[in-house]
């Protein structure tokens, strides 16, 4: 896999909010982190590494890494994942657990931005940067330094805007998270309807 951009899922939390680790949650017949996991395979990423905390899953044909420090938050699975990634990948795409409605065309754009120049790229959803990000090799021991609790990449991505390259995807999928009941009988409902809808292709 010389030279592939690989993929991070990030399904390490408890979901407190919710009552039980998000990775296990199941919606529209499967859970999230085999959803997650599939976004990032289907995207064109390779490996996919799925890093667990709170929980182990059970998935076939990824890396799982167990980040023994994931209550400390997001940026310490972030950390986790870049320090597995296997030294010939030049980039890695992260995507979080509880994001079911992102598409793979919106990892297809960013490794598409990747190839074309980008060291920096991040989904876009009608101009507003969401998640997933891609972020260069070059780049991530300064993400793994500034990743603090549950920000992730974000403080890198907001101290070098001169650096990220917004990939608009707002036509692949939504960016909604799951942290509540209600959030999960939203996107239910949303997977649902967009389920009833005949292809267009």
């Amino acid at each position: 896999m010389s030279g592939h951009v690989a993929g991070i899922l990030l399904a390490a939390g408890e979901g407190s909010r919710l009552g039980q680790p998000k990775a296990l949650i199941e919606v529209g017949g499967a859970q999230l982190a085999a959803r997650g996991a599939r976004l990032l395979h289907d995207g064109g990423a390779a490996p996919v590494i799925v890093v667990t905390g709170a929980t182990a899953v059970d998935l076939t044909g990824v890396i799982v890494v167990h980040n023994p420090h994931w209550r400390d938050g997001m940026g310490s699975s972030l950390a986790a994942g870049l320090a597995s990634v296997p030294g010939t990948c030049p980039a890695a795409v992260i995507a979080l657990v509880d994001q079911p409605l992102v598409g793979a065309e919106s990892v297809r754009r960013l490794i598409a931005a990747h190839l074309s120049g980008a060291s920096v790229a991040v989904a876009a959803y009608h101009g507003q940067p969401r998640n997933p990000v891609l972020i260069g090799r070059e780049h991530w021991a300064e993400v793994t330094a500034r990743a603090a609790g549950d920000a992730g990449a974000r403080l890198f991505l907001r101290a070098h805007p001169e650096l990220v390259t917004l990939v608009e995807c707002g036509d692949t999928g939504r960016p909604d998270d799951i942290d509540t009941r209600a959030d999960l009988k939203r996107i239910g409902r949303l997977m649902r309807s967009a389920d009833s809808v005949p292809d267009q292709d």
